[in-house]
């Protein structure tokens, strides 16, 4: 993979402080995709990952609050228990998804989804 190609990242947080914890939230919420309260997804380059840590970093209190990153790999596979925290009809893929026009097409031909569908 080229070094100036986006990949995908998790972002998970655990901060001590109330008001440390909402900022941080709402300023990840409009960079990445939040998955779970303390989990967001970022896709960017190597760069952009370092840019939005260092971001990070003068938000939080590094003896007292725990950011991390974890890359995922190309090939990923994701398994969810319990109730999931997106809204119906929401996918999140990779801005290079192949599949994306045959999704869309499905969704633009059946735009109520059915509750029994779990394959969504």
């Amino acid at each position: 993979m080229a070094v100036n190609a986006a990949r995908t990242w998790i972002v998970t947080y655990d901060i001590t402080d109330p008001k440390r914890l909402v900022r941080l939230h709402r300023f990840l919420k409009y960079r990445a995709t939040p998955v779970q309260y303390s989990v967001f997804l970022f896709e960017g380059t190597t760069r952009a990952m370092g840019n939005l840590m260092a971001d990070i970093e003068d938000r939080i209190h590094p003896d007292r609050d725990d950011v991390r990153a974890y890359q995922l790999p190309e090939a990923l596979s994701v398994d969810t228990l319990g109730r999931g925290s997106m809204p119906a009809g929401t996918f999140v893929v990779s801005a290079d998804f192949e599949g994306m026009k045959t999704l869309l097409g499905r969704a633009a031909a059946d735009p109520t989804p059915d509750d029994t569908d779990k394959s969504v």
